[in-house]
């Protein structure tokens, strides 16, 4: 069942559609009005969003494969971008994961 938010707009009634809920948090729209200006008029649509993707991914709002999603990319190449920004994305936690799992198949 939709429902009329405040805002006008018909969404799905979370409570009593438990299958569309799926399908409203993974097909979410946004518009964003950016201010007129020329150095942002230079830039295209698909380098805003992998600005806004990197800058959400490294201040902690998103995880990677959301982050490159937002970017319309695929992991790999969201992790070539990160790399060539010097946008951290592999930390000491995942490297001692990855050491244990080394060392775990290493003795197998």
């Amino acid at each position: 069942m939709l429902q009329e938010g405040q805002d006008g707009h018909l969404s799905p009634d979370l409570k009593t559609a438990p299958c569309l809920r799926l399908l409203f948090l993974y097909s979410y729209s946004m518009t964003i009005t950016l201010p007129d200006d020329p150095a942002l008029a230079e830039m295209g649509e698909e380098e805003i969003l992998l600005d806004l993707a990197c800058g959400a991914y490294a201040a902690g709002h998103v995880s990677r494969g959301v982050a490159a999603r937002m970017a319309g990319l695929d992991r790999h190449a969201f992790d070539q971008t990160l790399c060539a920004r010097r946008i951290p994305s592999y930390d000491e936690e995942r490297w001692a994961e990855d050491l244990e799992t080394i060392r775990a198949l290493r003795s197998l």
